[in-house]
C-alpha cells in the first residue's frame, strides 16, 4: 500500500524553527546558579593547595618556636599568638593547645593583661565552635581597664557576636529580646573603641544596622568596604556572607547566592575552615531548588566542620544534609524522565524531518524503502531501551553509594565519640562531655536503617513478595506492622543493591562477619532454589520501570 503525504512550506519551517529551539534549550538549560559555581569548583580542587601553604607558614612558627630558651617567656607568647592566629578559624583543638599555652606564659610572667588577652582568645574559638556557655566563662572576670584599645575591642566584638546569635538562636520574644540588648550595647562600646573610617569600625557599624532590621543603610556601609577598602581574603569572606545576609532580608535576594560564592571562595583562599558562608549557600540552593549543588556545598561545609571542630555547625549541616541527599535522589530521577522526554521528542522530530525530506525530495518510494524506513525506526528505538536500562542501572548504583557513605558517616560518629571518651578519661569534662553526651549512635544507625528501607522499598517496590516467593510458605519472612525491612530482608536488599561482601554488609549493620555468613546460610538452606541459582534470583528481581509501573 502507498500513502500520499503532503506537507505545506509553512508546515516544515514551523517543524524546522521547532527542531532548532529544542537544541538550544538543551544547550543552554543550565541555571545561572551552575555557572556561577563553575569558579567555585574549581577552588574546591585546590583546597589541599591553599591548606598545605597555611601548613608550611604553620611548620615554619613551630621551628622557630622551638629554638626559642624555655625561660625567654616574652618571645615564646609573642610566637604563641601568631600560631593562635594560624589556626584559630583552621582548627579548634590547636588553636585552644595554643590559647592555653598562651595563658600558661602570662601567668609565668605575672602579666595580667596578657592573661586577659588569652582568656579572649579562647572565648573566640569557644564561640566558633558553637559553646556559648564555655565562651561566657572564658570572658569572665577580665578586666577590660587594663587592656589597650584595640584588644578591648576585640573583647566588645566577641560579646556581641556571642549574644546576636544566643538571639538569632532563641527566636523569642523572651529572652532573644534580652540578649540582642545586651548585644547592643557591646557593639556600641566597640564601634567607640574603633578608629573611625577604619574595616572595623565601618563593619561594626553596619553589622549593628543589620542585626536592628535598618537594612538598605547596612548595604551601603557594606558595600562601601567591598569597594573603598583594601580587603584581606578572610576580611572580604566576612563582609560578603554578612552582606549576602542582608540581601536575603530585601527583595534583592537574587544577590544571595553570588555574594556567598565569593564569600566561599575567598575562605578557600584563606584556608578558613570556621565559616558559615558555605553552609548558608548549600540552605539558599536548596531553597531555590537547585539539588545538586546544595549537596555539593554540604558535603565540603561538612568536611570544613569536621577538620574545624564547629559542634554546632555539624549538628546543623547533619540536620539539613539526609533531606537534601534525599531530593538529590528524587531530582536524578525527574531529570531521567526529562531527559528520556526530551530524547524522544527530538527522536520524533528528527523522523518528521526525514519523512519530510524523503517525501519532499525522493517522491514515493517503493515498499522496500518504506520498510527500510520502519526498520531505522526499530533501531532507534532500540537505542532509547539502552538508554533506559542505562539509567536504571545509574539510579540503583548511586542508591548503593548513597548508603555506603551515610555508612560511612556514622562509622565516623562512632571513631569521634570514642575520642571524646579518651578525653573524658583525661578530665576534659568542660571541652568535651556536652557534645559527646548528644551524640547518639543508635539513632542515627535507626535513622539510617530508616532511611535506607524506604528508598529501597520504593526503586524495588516488589521485593518482599518476589524474595518470599522463593521459599515454602512456613519459611517465608515477612516484616511486622511497625517494619519495613527485616534484618533477614535487609541482607539480602543489600545484595540487590550490589553490597554482597560479608564483612561490608557486617560493619553496615554492626553484625560480625560470622554472624552475616551463618544468617545467609541458614536462609538459602530453606530456599527452594540453591547455590547460586538463589544468587541469581535475588539479583533477577526488577526495579519499577520509568512509568512508574513494577
Amino acid at each position: 500500500m502507498i500513502y500520499n503525504y503532503c506537507f505545506s512550506p509553512k508546515l516544515i519551517r514551523y517543524l524546522l524553527i521547532l527542531f532548532f529551539i529544542s537544541i538550544a534549550y538543551a544547550a543552554f538549560s543550565d541555571s545561572k546558579t551552575n555557572d556561577l559555581f563553575d569558579d567555585l569548583k574549581l577552588e574546591l580542587n585546590k583546597k589541599k593547595v591553599y591548606d598545605h601553604q597555611k601548613e608550611v607558614r604553620i611548620q615554619n612558627l613551630k621551628h622557630t618556636l622551638t629554638n626559642i630558651p624555655l625561660y625567654n617567656f616574652k618571645d615564646q607568647f609573642n610566637l604563641c599568638s601568631k600560631l593562635y592566629d594560624e589556626y584559630k578559624s583552621y582548627q579548634y583543638d590547636s588553636a585552644y593547645v595554643y590559647s592555653a599555652k598562651l595563658q600558661e606564659l602570662s601567668l609565668a610572667m605575672h602579666d595580667k593583661p596578657k592573661e586577659d588577652f588569652s582568656k579572649i582568645q579562647i572565648g573566640f574559638i569557644l564561640l566558633s565552635s558553637g559553646m556559648f556557655k564555655e565562651t561566657f566563662d572564658s570572658m569572665h572576670g577580665i578586666n577590660v581597664r587594663n587592656l589597650n584599645d584595640s584588644i578591648k575591642m576585640e573583647y566588645f566584638s566577641i560579646l556581641t557576636r556571642a549574644y546576636y546569635d544566643l538571639a538569632s538562636y532563641d527566636n523569642d520574644r523572651h529572652y532573644a529580646v534580652n540578649y540582642k540588648e545586651q548585644a547592643n550595647k557591646y557593639i556600641d562600646s566597640a564601634i567607640a573603641l574603633s578608629r573611625p573610617g577604619s574595616y572595623d569600625n565601618v563593619y561594626l557599624i553596619g553589622f549593628k544596622k543589620f542585626r536592628n532590621g535598618n537594612y538598605d543603610a547596612a548595604i551601603v556601609d557594606f558595600n562601601n568596604l567591598l569597594n573603598q577598602h583594601k580587603l584581606t581574603a578572610h576580611q572580604y569572606a566576612i563582609v560578603t556572607s554578612t552582606l549576602a545576609n542582608v540581601y536575603l532580608n530585601t527583595p534583592q535576594k537574587d544577590k544571595c547566592i553570588e555574594l556567598l560564592i565569593k564569600a566561599t571562595i575567598s575562605d578557600i583562599k584563606s584556608s578558613t575552615k570556621e565559616t558559615v558562608a558555605l553552609f548558608w549557600l548549600a540552605e539558599l540552593l536548596y531553597k531555590e531548588g537547585d539539588i545538586k549543588n546544595a549537596y555539593t556545598a554540604l558535603q565540603n561545609a561538612l568536611a570544613d566542620a569536621d577538620f574545624y571542630g564547629a559542634r554546632q555547625r555539624k549538628v546543623q549541616i547533619g540536620t539539613l544534609l539526609p533531606i537534601v541527599a534525599s531530593e538529590k535522589l528524587a531530582f536524578i530521577e525527574r531529570e531521567e524522565n526529562r531527559f528520556i522526554i526530551f530524547l524522544s521528542l527530538i527522536t520524533l522530530l528528527a523522523i518528521l524531518v526525514i519523512v519530510t525530506l524523503v517525501i519532499l525530495f525522493k517522491q514515493l518510494r517503493k515498499l522496500k524503502a518504506k520498510e527500510k524506513i520502519i526498520d531505522d525506526k526499530n533501531i532507534q528505538l532500540e537505542k532509547i531501551n539502552e538508554k533506559l536500562l542505562e539509567g536504571t542501572k545509574i539510579k540503583e548504583d548511586y542508591i548503593g553509594y548513597f548508603f555506603n557513605v551515610i555508612s560511612g558517616y556514622i562509622l565516623q560518629l562512632e571513631r569521634i565519640k570514642r575520642s571524646v571518651d579518651t578525653k573524658l578519661a583525661i578530665k576534659k569534662y568542660d571541652d568535651i562531655q556536652i557534645m559527646a553526651d548528644k551524640i547518639n549512635i543508635k539513632k542515627e544507625r535507626d535513622t539510617l536503617f530508616y532511611t535506607f528501607d524506604h528508598v529501597f522499598i520504593k526503586i524495588f517496590p516488589n521485593f518482599i513478595e518476589e524474595f518470599n516467593s522463593l521459599f515454602n510458605k512456613d519459611d517465608q519472612i515477612w516484616p511486622k506492622e511497625h517494619e519495613v525491612l527485616t534484618t533477614d530482608l535487609r541482607i539480602f536488599a543489600l545484595m540487590r543493591m550490589g553490597i554482597s561482601d560479608n564483612e561490608t554488609v557486617a560493619n553496615i549493620l554492626e553484625y560480625s562477619e560470622k554472624t552475616i555468613y551463618v544468617y545467609k546460610m541458614r536462609i538459602k538452606a530453606r530456599a527452594l532454589v540453591h547455590g547460586d541459582s538463589f544468587d541469581h534470583r535475588i539479583m533477577a528481581i526488577k526495579a519499577v520501570d520509568i512509568t512508574g509501573k513494577p
